[in-house]
């Protein structure tokens, strides 16, 4: 990922759905001014979701994903419309392709019944307006579950003409940015002028040449509240508070360095890492908490899933898959049994474990992370996340939340 761009998780999530040849590509296509999907008279050409980031004027950075049909058949139909489906839980807004011509089918509106399920925004596109013979656009409006959209829920294009699609673009952005919220790192935690220090290991894990995405992320949030970072390594921490002229409003670490950090960092100065500020940051904080005390729970024989929401290549003493499963069995005392997911990897079911401990989620947008928690929790499996845990195995929990006070009172 280039530095000059804006990170997946970042980015405006839209969703492209519709039966097999309702011209869902062929919108994808024109809405993007690329040829983005392959475009067919056979019905069913796009057999996976096909993502791509991008510029989209007048919105901005986005994530445009052009699913497979949803009345897709067979046994890879079924896997299709499976994917499809996993899909509306990472997206920021819907957009349903209708054919104008061949109306609303029992699949669209099953479509609608999620997205409004889900409390997705969402928009129905009425394609192929060229075939309607001039017909009125008010006369092919139909039902959906029995009710009529809203005129600010549905417009009629035509993609091989592209017509109304500069109309669709905007109306596209208009929804998306009712949807803009007004999450912070850590800027609303600090004042003007206060002083952070970020510590960050430079390890094998590491990407060459630059910071991993939590801390570049960090960095410019503290920078937009006109506060000032200070970076360092772990071994350089406590030289870097003694030089300081004054204590620093905060200090946030790199998880795997807590331990060490809790012991050079004075009881006087609020002290987290970056997991618990993107806790926070995706919604999932006061759950994670809450979860993280399942720990001490833990019996012979449990199953833990560690999961990650980025894939990337494992190193000789992996955070995921080396770090937290030997401070597990360290802490617990006990033979658990663990697994690992990453990337769009998470199970369905997940009524085989009894705790889940997830990754920051860095490079997954909050509406994703909020699902993976609402899974958990309809199971009644706790979940934390990589911070809160070791914190607590580390026996520094309650420090590390002192900076949210809600929390650090019910602790």
């Amino acid at each position: 990922m280039s530095l000059n761009s804006t990170p997946s998780s970042e980015r405006v999530h839209i969703g492209f759905f519709g039966r097999r040849n309702a011209g869902k590509s062929s919108v994808v296509n024109a809405v993007t001014g690329q040829d983005l999907a392959v475009v067919s008279d056979v019905a069913g050409t796009t057999t996976d979701p096909v993502s791509k980031a991008m510029e989209l004027l007048p919105l901005g950075p986005v994530i445009i994903i052009d699913t497979p049909g949803i009345d897709d058949e067979g046994k890879l139909g079924e896997l299709r419309v499976r994917k499809t489906k996993q899909v509306l839980n990472k997206i920021d807004l819907a957009v349903l392709v209708i054919d104008a011509e061949a109306g609303i089918s029992p699949a669209d509106e099953e479509l609608v019944r999620l997205f409004r399920e889900k409390e997705l925004p969402y928009l129905i596109v009425y394609n192929k307006m060229d075939l309607l013979n001039g017909q009125p656009e008010a006369d092919r409006l139909e039902l959906l579950n029995g009710q009529q959209e809203t005129d600010g829920h549905q417009i009629f294009v035509s993609a091989l003409e592209k017509k109304n699609i500069y109309e669709l673009k905007e109306r596209i952005a208009a929804l998306a940015k009712k949807e803009e919220s007004c999450r912070r790192i850590v800027a609303d935690l600090i004042q003007q002028g206060d002083l952070c220090v970020l510590v960050t290991p430079i390890d094998s894990a590491a990407p060459k040449g630059r910071l991993i995405l939590p801390q570049q992320q960090t960095i410019r949030d503290i920078l937009e509240a006109d506060a000032v970072s200070v970076v360092v390594k772990e071994n350089g921490l406590r030289a870097a508070l003694e030089r300081l002229g004054e204590p620093p409003a905060v200090v946030i670490t790199d998880s795997q360095a807590f331990g060490q950090v809790a012991v050079d960092t004075p009881e006087s100065i609020k002290l987290t890492s970056f997991s618990i500020l993107f806790a926070r940051y995706k919604g999932i904080l006061d759950k994670a908490v809450e979860g993280v005390t399942a720990i001490k729970t833990l019996r012979d024989g449990d199953k833990v899933l560690i999961s990650e929401g980025c894939t990337h290549h494992r190193q000789c003493d992996d955070i995921g898959s080396v770090k937290i499963p030997r401070w597990l069995k360290e802490f617990t005392g006990k033979d658990l049994k663990i697994e690992l997911t990453s990337g769009t990897e998470f199970p369905e079911d997940l009524s085989e474990y009894r705790l889940i401990i997830h990754c920051g989620g860095c490079m997954l947008n909050e509406r994703e992370m909020r699902y993976r928690l609402k899974c958990a929790a309809d199971q009644g499996v706790p979940m934390t996340n990589y911070g809160i845990a070791i914190a607590y195995m580390k026996g520094i929990l309650k420090r590390s939340v002192e900076i949210f006070p809600h929390l650090y009172r019910l602790l």
